[in-house]
Order: C-alpha cells, then sequence, then structure tokens
C-alpha cells in the first residue's frame, strides 16, 4: 500500500508530447528537452538518461541530508555514475539501476553506512523500492 505524503513540499510540472520522439518543457522553461528512443540516431535525450540523472541527484541530496543529521562530513569531490537499463520483463518493458557512489577520503564502512541510510531516505529509493532491481555500490 502507498503512503501518503504528510504535506506536499514541491510539485513538478512538464508537458510532454510525442512520447520517446518528442519533447519535454517544464511550466517555467528551466528544461526544455528533445526526446529521441534509445540507440537510434536521433539528437535528443531519453527517459532513461532524465531517470540517471534525476536518481543520481536526488541520491546526492539523501546522502547530504543524512551526513547533515549525523554530523557526517561528506567529500566535496562526492559524485554518482548512474546507469538505467531498459529490457524487457514479461509482457512489458521495465528498468533497473545501478549506481556507483564515490565517496573520496571516507572510511569504506562508513561510507556504506551513510549509502545505505541514503536508501531509505531517497524519494526515488522509496519509489521505486520493491519495484525494480537498484543496486548501490561504494567505490
Amino acid at each position: 500500500m502507498p503512503t501518503p505524503l504528510d504535506k506536499v513540499l514541491y510539485t513538478a510540472h512538464a508537458h510532454t508530447t510525442g512520447g520517446r520522439d518528442g519533447a519535454s518543457r517544464t511550466d517555467d522553461g528551466r528544461l526544455d528537452v528533445k526526446l529521441s528512443s534509445p540507440g537510434t540516431s536521433g539528437t535528443g535525450t531519453n527517459p532513461e538518461q532524465l531517470f540517471a540523472a534525476g536518481y543520481s541527484a536526488c541520491f546526492i541530496g539523501a546522502m547530504k541530508a543524512v551526513a547533515a543529521r549525523t554530523k557526517t562530513a561528506l567529500p566535496a569531490d562526492l559524485a554518482i555514475d548512474a546507469e538505467v537499463d531498459l529490457g524487457p520483463i514479461p509482457n512489458a518493458f521495465g528498468i533497473a539501476v545501478r549506481m556507483r557512489i564515490s565517496l573520496p577520503g571516507m572510511e569504506r564502512a562508513a561510507a556504506e553506512s551513510l549509502v545505505q541510510a541514503a536508501h531509505q531516505v531517497c524519494p526515488y529509493s522509496n519509489a521505486t523500492r520493491g519495484n525494480i532491481d537498484v543496486t548501490l555500490t561504494v567505490v
């Protein structure tokens, strides 16, 4: 059963036409992208690339929130390399996510603990939990 929001903090609005070979624009104009299907010669981005960017950015925000709460110092050059796979599942299509999380200079056990705590906080992690495979690797 879904967990309802206690309060709405922000609502994103996007207008999309043409599907995977169309365009999408937010109501504030900050995002205005041409879309192309993956693996084609199109020049636009695709939903999987947008999801990789969104999930990894959100996950960094979750790590920062956990670090602030636990008074843990994060390296300034922390980074995530995210990959989103698209493929068939029975009678449909699905995605899987792999994120390689770099926390240079952090002790490995502390970094892994932080990542696991962030995975419990991140809205994207909460949205995908139990629905798709998500692999988090501290590098």
